[in-house]
């Protein structure tokens, strides 16, 4: 049997690499997508081979990454519960995407992922198998009533790699759970599990990789210019970038100035809530660049359709359904709003804060001449209209305060029927 393995040289995929030669007597194919780990992936070959893949297959994602998953995702103005920027679940998708294909190539009879059951990543891993390779038998270690008998938690998988010396960064000083791609890095489990911890205090000084906290962050703010295209940044402070590099830019002035630390409880696909810690300096910048844009050149109506379309966006992709084809079918309303998503805006960083600092645009539909407080020379706006436009959306609410007013009048009578009475 033959199976590619969604590695990554953590903790879990590295115990599961040897538990599937162990209990499945299996060739195991490590698969790591590079979509931006960066010093995570440096020594991870030799570092697979010798906890016992048979091959190591590294490929660069990031700029398809970027491109056509991150910056879609944007156009629509995603963002699951009002707070997460869905760092991880819009990579796991792609993940998907290619270790199928790479199970093809290599005539694997299955593919293994390290999610756990009680979390999404399981459900992103397997819908997106289900949707492009529905052949594919799918192992889920964490599902499998064995395994969890010899990894009841943490602390299990830590005493296993050392005494099968399998190098690992967590350690029982350390539990938490790490996910590092282009867009963000997730920490979640051990201490982060209470509710009541405090992310941003000097128990977890130490957790962070992309940014610094807002009060070590530079006492002077920082202006920072972006231009769009059609929705899709294009360029950074005058200097076109592809996608990636716009990303990799914006994180460095993100994690500079503090920006885009996010602590929540959300509600999991799977029914429960969990608690997890991000880092999204870039993509904080990016998502509101994006809205300050959209602000200037988009339609009121067009925007109110897209906006509505927000929370089911979201879910689609938390929930991992990127493949599906609703979502297909959205991200071509979303592509039909961002025609006209053109120019520059020009932002403030200053201790955790993305502030506006300007918007301009040929495709803008503001116009100071009709919005101005001053004299109106212009006919386009005719003030005295007015007086008509409110008469007519007033009318329903006169009707329903007459209705009103009669019911409460009849309700007193009947009252005051009723007193007598006694």
């Amino acid at each position: 049997m033959k199976i590619v393995l969604a590695y990554s040289g953590g903790l879990d995929t590295s115990v599961i690499l040897r538990w599937l030669q162990q209990n499945y007597d299996a060739q195991v194919v490590a698969f790591c997508a590079d979509i931006g780990q960066e010093e995570e992936l440096e020594g991870l070959e030799e570092k697979a081979r010798r906890t016992g893949a048979a091959k190591c297959i590294i490929e660069d994602l990031r700029e398809e990454f970027a491109r056509d998953f991150v910056f879609p995702m944007f156009q629509a103005g995603a963002i699951y519960e009002g707070q997460y920027f869905l760092g991880t679940s819009i990579a796991r998708p792609l993940i998907a995407k290619r270790m199928v294909e790479v199970a093809r190539a290599e005539a694997a009879n299955a593919i293994a992922h390290g999610a756990t059951g009680k979390g999404n990543d399981q459900v992103r891993f397997e819908l997106a198998a289900a949707a492009l390779a529905p052949e594919l038998r799918v192992i889920a270690q964490w599902r499998e009533e064995r395994f969890r008998k010899q990894f009841p938690g943490r602390t299990e998988m830590i005493a296993f790699a050392e005494a099968n010396n399998i190098p690992v960064a967590a350690s029982a000083a350390k539990p938490y759970s790490m996910d590092r791609n282009l867009l963000h890095i997730s920490f979640e489990s051990g201490t982060l599990e209470d509710p009541w911890f405090d992310a941003s205090g000097p128990g977890a000084r130490d957790m962070y990789k992309l940014s610094v906290s807002p009060e070590e962050a530079p006492d002077a703010p920082e202006y920072v210019e972006l231009e769009f295209d059609q929705g899709n940044s294009i360029a950074v402070n005058g200097k076109p970038l592809s996608p990636l590099q716009v990303l990799q830019t914006l994180n460095k002035l993100g994690g500079k100035h503090g920006i885009g630390r996010v602590d929540i409880v959300e509600n999991r696909f799977v029914g429960m809530k969990g608690r997890g810690v991000y880092e999204t300096p870039g993509g904080a910048i990016l998502h509101f660049a994006h809205r300050q844009i959209e602000t200037l050149t988009m339609d009121r109506e067009v925007m109110q359709l897209r906006d509505g379309l927000i929370p089911k966006y979201s879910a689609l992709v938390y929930n991992g359904f990127w493949f599906s084809p609703e979502r297909e079918a959205l991200q071509a309303l979303v592509a039909e709003t961002q025609r006209d998503v053109t120019g520059t805006v020009r932002l403030k960083l200053y201790k955790g804060n993305v502030i506006v600092a300007g918007r301009k645009s040929s495709k803008s539909l503001y116009d100071p001449k009709i919005a101005t407080m001053e004299r109106d020379t212009g006919s386009t706006y005719d003030q005295n209209d007015a007086t008509g436009f409110i008469r007519l959306n007033a009318l329903r609410l006169k009707v329903r305060a007459g209705l009103k007013s009669r019911d409460s009048k009849s309700a007193r009578k009947t009252k005051s029927a009723s007193g007598r009475g006694d």
